[in-house]
């Protein structure tokens, strides 16, 4: 008696998972099946919620469907909220469930169990240490620019990186515009003749008026905002808007970075390395000079002039009196790329519809070339986010991985060292120190304010 019922509940239990099994194509979405299912997509966590990541990092990741992001991270409450209604929006209108998940502190998005990846598009301050401490704990982990504050703490995040063998991509989507490839392909298959020159254009930044100090925001955790950084006290000119996601003046305080040298110039100095085939190394000479605000309190430079010789022969000059751009001189003619009117976010320095061709040449007919089979072929990506996502997947290096983003970051670096000191400096990007300099080398590292920095990173 007591077997019959058993084989009747066993039986009763198999013919309702048939007849449920058999009826789900017709409730579920096709979706739930396959490899965009649930199961299979990456959930990703955003970690800083202002500008950059609201008119482009978050946008362009979210419109894969190979990912889902299920948490945003932010020390100001009013961003943090908006973030999460910017993601649940994005996915409601697209008829996807969406309860995204709110945290004021980064640690612990990364330490959540569902987290499979981060996007760290925080001020640049703030970019090392988090990405650090994602790789410790597993995390794939997008990374906007600059790499780091440091030229040491750079080189800290990627050997960490490769050690835990996660996929970082650094967000110097420049190498996912078609013209950026092509325009180095040309210069590494001899279309100019030899490369001897690359003048790269870049613009300082103003200086401004004397911050006028004011009470913290309720919504905003100051201190941990600053992080490493030294204490101060709160303006808003030089953190970021209270009301809207307008340019930060963060961005022209030396206090949380270096100015456009690191924050386009990397951009560039990641462009033209791929041109120049220099990705892995650096200048071995750079001198620079440069006008500094003898007022105010923004303090990034503003007009200079860089030279970086390398070991290869060629020489790079950088100043806000090129073109916003990267030219290569060769001895049979020139290449010029930018990026015309492609802007990332609504507030960068150069104007919409600015008529600049985005590739140029000294012969129109260089620009009809055709690659060849045998000849030199770079890294090609139609976008820089769904890049990382595949690379994720198959385990495949990225377009523009650690190793590639701290070596330009460290020539932003280096170039910003040479601003401050008048002489020219001897690099070695070997061990990644000057020669013989230690006030110069003493500027490779900053004094970090406990218990910040990726110097009180517990490993």
């Amino acid at each position: 008696m007591k077997k019959n019922k058993l084989n009747r509940r066993t039986f009763l239990k198999k013919t309702s998972a048939t007849a449920i099994a058999a009826s789900l194509p017709t409730i579920v979405p096709a979706s739930v099946f396959g490899k965009n299912a649930p199961s299979n997509r990456i959930q990703v966590g955003q970690i800083g919620c202002g500008r950059i990541a609201r008119d482009h990092d978050m946008p362009s990741t979210m419109q894969y469907d190979s990912a889902q992001m299920i948490a945003v991270c932010d020390v100001d409450q009013n961003r943090l909220k908006d973030g999460k209604k910017l993601v649940d929006q994005y996915y409601g209108g697209k008829g996807k469930k969406s309860d995204t998940k709110m945290f004021d502190n980064y640690q612990d998005l990364i330490a959540h169990k569902d987290i499979d990846a981060v996007i760290i598009s925080t001020p640049d301050h703030w970019h090392a240490q988090p990405a650090i401490e994602a790789a410790l704990a597993k995390k794939h982990v997008y990374l906007q620019k600059p790499t780091s504050l440091t030229v040491e703490e750079g080189r800290l995040l990627s050997n960490i990186v490769q050690k835990q063998k996660i996929t970082l991509q650094v967000g110097t989507q420049q190498r996912s515009s078609p013209q950026f490839r092509y325009a180095a392909e040309l210069v590494r298959n001899g279309r100019i003749g030899k490369l001897h020159t690359v003048k790269v254009g870049l613009p300082g930044d103003p200086s401004g008026p004397v911050a006028q100090t004011e009470a913290i925001p309720s919504a905003l955790n100051f201190d941990a905002w600053l992080g490493s950084t030294p204490e101060m006290e709160y303006a808003e000119m030089l953190v970021h808007p209270k009301v809207g996601y307008g340019r930060p003046g963060w961005l022209r305080k030396e206090q949380f970075g270096a100015g456009m040298i690191t924050g386009w110039g990397q951009h560039h100095f990641d462009s033209a390395a791929w041109g120049m085939n220099t990705e892995y190394t650096g200048p071995i000479r750079v001198e620079a000079i440069a006008d500094f605000p003898k007022n105010g309190s923004w303090d990034v430079h503003g007009d200079f002039l860089v030279k970086a010789e390398y070991e290869n022969g060629i020489t790079m000059l950088t100043s806000g009196g090129y073109p916003n751009g990267i030219r290569y001189e060769g001895e049979e003619g020139w290449i010029f790329v930018t990026r015309g009117a492609y802007r990332a976010t609504a507030s960068d320095p150069i104007p919409e519809n600015n008529g600049v061709k985005s590739l140029d040449a000294s012969d129109p007919k260089l620009l009809e070339s055709v690659i060849g089979p045998n000849e030199i072929h770079l890294y090609k990506s139609d976008e820089q986010h769904g890049n990382w996502l595949e690379c994720i997947k198959s385990g495949k290096e990225p377009i523009s991985p650690v190793e590639i983003g701290h070596r330009a970051c460290t020539v932003c670096l280096v170039s910003h060292i040479a601003m401050k000191l008048p002489r020219q400096l001897e690099w070695n990007p070997e061990n990644e120190r000057f020669v013989n300099d230690k006030e110069a080398n003493a500027m490779l590292q900053r004094k970090q304010r406990a218990p910040y920095g990726t110097s009180n990173i517990k490993f």
